[in-house]
């Protein structure tokens, strides 16, 4: 059966996506951008922080979907700095530690939003 997570972001309707949908054991997040609670860019000029509320969202959509953090196996994150990589990572280390999943970290030209400076997706599997 397939399940769809929204996080009610407004570019689920104008894109036409879900934040995740899991289809059996299988859960895909979605690029996830420093979107703050009240719609604007979380920590403007922060990697670091960026990158923190990136993993919060993605967090709370593996949750939504009745899993956890462990069931990460991979996550990929887009930086348009990759001379800020270390930042990105030292978020990333903290909240995977132990879990250790697959990653791949990539600069990109740019992301919708130029105050974004990363995005992130993931993919989980239940055991």
């Amino acid at each position: 059966m397939r399940k769809h997570i929204k996080s009610g972001s407004p570019f689920e309707e104008i894109v036409g996506f879900s934040r995740a949908v899991r289809q059996g054991p299988f859960l895909a997040v979605s690029g996830t951008a420093p979107i703050a609670p009240d719609g604007g860019v979380a920590a403007p000029g922060d990697m670091y922080g960026q990158t923190r509320r990136c993993l919060q969202i993605i967090e709370q959509a593996i949750a939504d979907a009745g899993l956890g953090l462990e069931s990460v196996i991979r996550t990929r994150i887009y930086l348009t700095d990759i001379s800020l990589w270390e930042e990105a990572a030292r978020a990333h280390g903290e909240v995977f530690a132990g879990i250790n999943p697959a990653s791949t970290m990539l600069e990109v030209k740019s992301l919708i939003n130029p105050d974004w400076l990363v995005e992130i997706e993931a993919e989980c599997l239940a055991e």
